[in-house]
């Protein structure tokens, strides 16, 4: 079929009529010559505050952190960022994002796939580096995310992945990390007949979950232990746990829950393990502690999960785990649209005990701690990623955080989104309006 050229025309003229600020930026080159911010005050992630502070960085990594006075700029491009704040560019735990992006719309929802037992599925591999809401998440300071399935009894395994990147094999900072156990939850009988005879078949239905876990971690460890001719992929997935080469990320909030698990996982030598959501982790402080567990908190922006609770509860559980010794990381659930409030949940728990830089750390160095990127990632120390924020004001208040300037391996990242667009695009239209007044015709009463 011919198609006539004008029209061929037409058509190009309203493709190329889209804006460009409406699409998801393109990804930032490799870092070419290299870069020193000066002038800031420098939040390393550590507990540390320098002010007037210098940062250089080089092929993406960090060459100087420190004092302005001990930088040596010969050679850099020297930045002015003074009267600014230099953080680490904070990590997100335990999150869906790329994976789910219209919930309305299953062909866009990527994030849980069929059957109870999965360690052996790879989330990475359906992580959308396209995603809209991406970049509205680096505008506020979250660089790095932990790509997590959700669903079924063993969900899969997740990888921690930059947030500027063309596909995901250029986003992943870590492959297949850790494996996340969904812990059956306990069932409680409430007097009512008809209830109790449900919940004794959801007994029996938890007792034949808790069955098949067993033979599957048992199973796992003979294999680990022996040379097969034919690879079990779940098998295989599985053998990491038992000689700490991956993590068992154990989703429970309950404390008789987070016990119970931990003592599961610890009878079979399960050696690494990480309790995510743990509402109750207070409750079970010394127990975590004794047993060297991690924590990734998920209630912090949430309601008490009791009627006898302190209202402010969720917000001073991360200073409790603080003072009880437990080491934990903060995350927003797996709320992707939540995601760009990681810095005000740390501010949250700033304002109810933490000081500001324990809160820094709790999304930040803590984090990469737990995900076993702390070499590479989480505090702007000589060595590290260049994977850095610059914000006019303090990154944890949501009143003054803005983020002016964002590095990720060095490469200066486009802080442009669609939400910016459209927020220019109205905001400008009502500036025109109210600058043009409409015209107003009188006429006598005669006329």
């Amino acid at each position: 079929m011919k198609i006539h050229r004008r029209y061929i025309s037409a058509i190009a003229a309203l493709l190329f009529a889209v804006p460009v600020m409406a699409q998801v930026p393109a990804p930032a080159p490799k870092q070419t010559k290299p870069v020193l911010l000066k002038g800031a005050t420098l939040h390393i992630g550590n507990g540390t505050v320098i002010e007037n502070a210098a940062v250089g960085f080089d092929k993406g990594k960090i060459t100087y952190a420190g004092p302005q006075s001990g930088a040596n700029q010969s050679g850099y491009e020297v930045v002015d960022v003074t009267g600014q704040h230099i953080y680490p560019g904070l990590i997100h735990p335990n999150s869906n994002l790329g994976l789910n992006e219209v919930e309305s719309v299953r062909a866009t929802i990527d994030w849980r796939e069929v059957g109870d037992i999965n360690p052996h599925v790879r989330s990475v591999i359906a992580y959308n580096t396209d995603s809209d809401i991406i970049p509205t998440i680096r505008t506020n300071g979250v660089l790095m995310t932990q790509v997590t399935p959700v669903g079924g009894t063993i969900s899969g395994t997740s990888s921690i992945v930059q947030l500027d990147a063309w596909n995901w094999e250029d986003a992943i900072i870590k492959a297949d990390e850790g494996v996340h156990l969904n812990w059956p939850y306990m069932l409680v009988a409430t007097g009512n007949s008809e209830s109790d005879a449900r919940l004794a078949r959801m007994k029996a239905q938890r007792e034949e979950t808790l069955t098949e876990l067993a033979a599957l971690f048992r199973d796992a460890a003979v294999y680990k232990a022996g040379k097969h001719d034919n690879e079990n992929l779940k098998l295989a997935a599985t053998a990491g746990l038992f000689d700490g080469s991956k993590k068992l990320y154990i989703h429970a909030n309950y404390g008789k829950e987070i016990i119970e698990a931990v003592n599961f996982a610890k009878q079979y030598g399960v050696k690494n393990m990480v309790v995510v959501g743990a509402r109750d982790a207070v409750a079970v402080a010394d127990f975590l502690k004794a047993n060297n567990i991690s924590v990734i908190y998920s209630g912090v922006h949430a309601l008490p999960s009791r009627a006898e609770e302190d209202v402010d509860m969720p917000y001073k559980t991360p200073y409790l785990l603080y003072k009880a010794g437990v080491p934990f990381a903060l995350d927003y659930d797996l709320s992707i649209h939540g995601i760009r409030n990681l810095p005000f949940i740390a501010g949250t728990a700033a304002a109810y005990g933490l000081d500001k830089e324990q809160a820094l750390a709790a999304v930040t160095l803590n984090t990469a701690k737990i995900l076993g990127i702390d070499k590479q990632a989480g505090s702007v120390e000589v060595g590290k990623d260049a994977t850095l924020v610059v914000s006019s004001g303090d990154l944890l208040d949501m009143r003054t955080n803005n983020v002016t300037l964002a590095f990720i391996q060095g490469r200066k990242i486009d802080l442009n989104n669609k939400q910016k667009y459209l927020y220019e695009k109205f905001e400008n239209k009502y500036k025109r309006e109210q600058k043009t007044p409409a015209n107003v015709t009188t006429t006598s009463a005669g006329n």
